[in-house]
């Protein structure tokens, strides 16, 4: 009996404004919300809520015989929450059939397994805690950022209360043994591990509309005929991807949708073909032996390594930067600088720095914010001076930073002092201003009224003036009428 064991990633970083230089230090705010809302919005049209519509359907029509299982990050639980409640619900409903499983990773999609200790399982312990709390589900399967997976992580999940762990099948490390069983742990064989066929988990993520490949197009019939024709002896089929395969990496149009909800019809229909969840092929499946992998592992690029995220020098000084600030972390109990430190460890920062070119970099690009590895190395770094600023005006750890504490505090107190007595200010000079027009007006009113009354008076007065000129001048010639008839009685 084979079965079928589907795996979707959700997840979908808070990318950040584009943080210059002149804001550190002045501008504590860090991310481009009209970006993380816009994208977050898009991939729910086109990807979670007619994806899960559609498994729901699926789900409810197969009666238990077609499962699945997810992750979701706690950075995407966090803009679902923020953006598109719906989208929560819709997974809500999901698990409600019972047969949905979600598994657990890092809260903040970090690398953080790489680092430290202490601060991993802090990360897996309050995503465990939110998967329990939305879902009802307290994970068994343990799915790590980016699918890394090492012989010494293993142990330390099964050491964290886990059962099972998700892992890469990359040729390097299997050589000449299959993906398509169960193997445990090389250091705690309690530990299972479910490695992903990455040939057949691609054809369905990233070759599915490609019209050059050989075996365009793919239809259901064609691709349960390649799993009935692997060896008989092979128990399980891991097909691990991002779950925005569905929709946003392969559009609509490109009939993905009808791809995913014709698998299970026609692989039901096949004898000795079935579907099961991480948790049920860990419990039901015998591990036919350990698989060693020393050097960590993960599901990207050719190489299946870390060079995707930590390949050059800008991705490890921003990395061990980062994570040099944990120890005034562990001290910090300001909730802004906590809540900065969950979204500035999530691995995607690191990616956008990198230089390669990847077989699956032009998916990834999509998403990126940025032109340029080396911009978003900058920004980044920027963020991080300011956070850091910030960290150590929290956490003071000397006298100087104690005194830079201070006067940071004295300052900011002066600011908004400052802002408050420039509101009063502006508020006086708003009412004085106003009483000021107003008495303009009265005194305008009155000069008008008093001009009014004086142009009245002078041209009364101007009338008998007028009649005094009148009678001067008949006087006059009444003298001047005397004087001729006083001349011609002369004469």
């Amino acid at each position: 009996m084979k079965n079928i064991c589907f795996y979707f990633q959700v997840h979908q970083p808070f990318r950040f404004r584009r943080y210059r230089f002149f804001d550190i230090g002045n501008d504590h705010y860090y991310y481009d919300d009209y970006t993380n809302e816009g994208v977050l919005n898009k991939v729910a049209q086109k990807c979670y809520l007619p994806a899960n519509k559609l498994l729901l359907k699926m789900l409810k029509k197969h009666k238990g015989k077609f499962k699945v299982s997810f992750s979701i990050s706690g950075v995407a639980i966090d803009q679902f929450k923020l953006y598109a409640p719906e989208v929560l619900e819709s997974f809500q409903e999901l698990a409600k059939t019972g047969h949905v499983e979600f598994l657990a990773e890092t809260y903040s999609h970090s690398l953080v397994s790489l680092k430290d200790k202490s601060e991993f399982e802090a990360q897996v312990k309050k995503h465990t805690e939110t998967i329990e709390e939305l879902f009802g589900q307290t994970p068994k399967v343990f799915r790590n950022t980016e699918l890394i997976y090492s012989d010494q992580l293993g142990a330390d999940v099964y050491e964290m209360g886990f059962q099972g762990m998700l892992a890469e099948g990359a040729k390097h490390v299997l050589g000449w043994k299959s993906p398509n069983f169960l193997y445990t742990n090389a250091i705690n064989p309690r530990l299972k591990v479910l490695l992903k066929n990455f040939t057949l988990s691609d054809d369905i993520a990233f070759r599915f509309s490609n019209k050059d490949w050989n075996e365009y197009p793919l239809t259901a019939e064609k691709y349960v005929d390649w799993i009935k024709a692997l060896s008989p002896k092979e128990e399980i089929i891991n097909l691990f991807m991002d779950y925005e395969t569905f929709g946003e990496h392969q559009w609509e149009d490109t009939g993905i949708f009808d791809f995913l909800e014709q698998l299970p019809d026609v692989a039901l229909k096949t004898k000795g073909l079935g579907f099961t969840t991480p948790s049920e092929a860990v419990k039901d499946l015998q591990p036919v032996s350990a698989i060693h992998v020393p050097n960590p592992t993960s599901w990207a690029d050719e190489e299946r390594d870390l060079t995707a995220w930590l390949g050059n020098e800008m991705q490890n000084e921003a990395f061990d930067k980062l994570y040099s600030l944990l120890p005034k972390i562990n001290k910090c109990e300001v909730d802004d600088i906590l809540t900065d430190w969950k979204y500035l460890q999530t691995s995607d920062h690191f990616y956008y720095m990198s230089t390669k070119f990847f077989s699956d970099g032009e998916v990834h690009a999509y998403f990126n914010p940025y032109e340029t590895p080396y911009e978003a190395f900058m920004n980044y770094m920027n963020v991080l001076s300011d956070f850091t600023l910030r960290l150590n005006a929290a956490v003071p750890e000397n006298t100087v930073e104690q005194e830079l504490a201070t006067l940071s505090s004295v300052l900011k107190e002066k600011e908004e002092k400052l802002k408050k007595l420039e509101t009063e200010l502006n508020r006086l000079r708003g009412g004085k201003t106003k009483t000021t027009r107003s008495a303009a007006t009265k005194t305008k009113a009155a000069v008008k009224s008093t001009k009014s009354t004086s142009a009245a008076k002078t041209k009364t007065a101007a009338k008998p003036k007028a009649k005094a000129k009148t009678s001067t001048a008949k006087a006059t010639k009444s003298t001047k009428a005397t004087k001729t008839t006083k001349t011609k009685k002369k004469s």
